[in-house]
C-alpha cells in the first residue's frame, strides 16, 4: 500500500491543499509529515489543523520548535526570524500543544524519517552532499531515511545523488529528502512530494502547480517580508 511523504508546508495552505487533494484522488490514505509546518507562510493554524486530522504520523520540524520559543533563533536569517514572531503571534494555544508535543523520529524495521538528520534530529543538520549522506548513513540500520528540511529533492545512495524516481534495493542504504510543499528552493516553484510503495521499493516525486498569486496576496497583507512570497515564483 502506497503511503505519501511530505515535509515543510511553512504555512502555505493553497500549496498543501492542492497536495492532499491529489494524495486523496490516488487512494493513498496514510500520509507522513516530516515537519515545519509553520514558517514563513500567511496560514501557521491552517495548516497544523489539517495536518493534525489528516495525517498519521508528525515530526518535528525547526521552524515548528522556534514557533513554540524552543528554538534559539538568533541563527536565522531576517526574514525567518520575523515571519517567526509573526507566527508565534498568531499560533492558537491548542496548535502550540499540538506542536510542543510532535517527536522528532519516527521508525520501523525499515526505514526512518527525521525532519533534517538522522544522526543528531535536533540539531537541524543539513544533509546537502555525498559526504553529508555517506556520514549519515553510518546513524541507521534501516534501508531507507526520509529527510525534509533543505527544500531540495534528492535520493543519496552509498554511491551517488540521484534527481530522479527510482527502485529502491535492498542491500542499499538511502536518505531520500522529499522536497517541499510550501517553499520549493530547487529552481522549480512548484510544490514538491514523495509517494513511497512499501512492497515494491519504487519512490516517486509529485510535482503540482498551485495557486501560488494567492499564497503570495496573503503573505504581502499579512505584512511578511515580499521576499518571502517572492520567493515562491522562483523556487528559490
Amino acid at each position: 500500500m502506497a503511503i505519501a511523504i511530505i515535509s515543510d508546508i511553512h504555512g502555505n495552505l493553497e500549496a498543501l491543499s492542492t497536495a492532499l487533494d491529489y494524495i486523496k484522488k490516488q487512494g493513498i490514505n496514510e500520509i507522513y509529515c516530516l515537519g515545519d509546518i509553520v514558517g514563513y507562510g500567511p496560514n501557521p493554524n491552517e495548516c497544523v489543523e489539517i495536518v493534525r486530522q489528516q495525517c498519521k504520523v508528525v515530526l518535528m520540524g525547526n521552524h515548528d520548535y522556534a514557533a513554540i520559543g524552543l528554538a534559539r533563533i538568533e541563527y536565522f536569517n531576517e526574514y525567518a526570524k520575523r515571519a517567526t514572531y509573526w507566527t508565534m503571534d498568531r499560533l492558537s494555544q491548542e496548535n502550540y500543544e499540538f506542536l510542543k508535543a510532535l517527536p522528532f523520529m519516527y521508525q520501523t524495521d525499515r526505514m526512518i524519517m527525521v525532519h533534517a538528520s538522522p544522526t543528531n534530529p535536533e540539531h537541524w543538520y543539513y544533509i546537502l552532499s555525498m559526504s553529508d549522506a555517506q556520514m549519515e548513513m553510518q546513524s541507521f540500520k534501516q534501508n531507507i531515511c526520509f529527510v525534509g528540511h533543505s527544500h531540495v529533492p534528492v535520493i543519496f545512495n552509498q554511491k551517488a545523488a540521484i534527481r530522479d524516481n527510482i527502485s529502491i534495493e535492498p542491500n542499499q542504504k538511502y536518505i531520500v529528502n522529499v522536497g517541499s510543499i510550501g517553499q520549493p528552493r530547487d529552481g522549480d516553484p512548484r510544490l514538491c512530494f514523495v509517494i513511497f510503495e512499501p512492497d515494491t521499493g519504487q519512490i516517486n516525486y509529485v510535482r503540482l502547480e498551485y495557486d501560488i498569486e494567492n499564497t503570495y496576496q496573503k503573505i504581502i497583507k499579512n505584512g511578511l517580508p515580499t521576499f518571502l512570497a517572492e520567493r515562491l515564483l522562483k523556487g528559490y
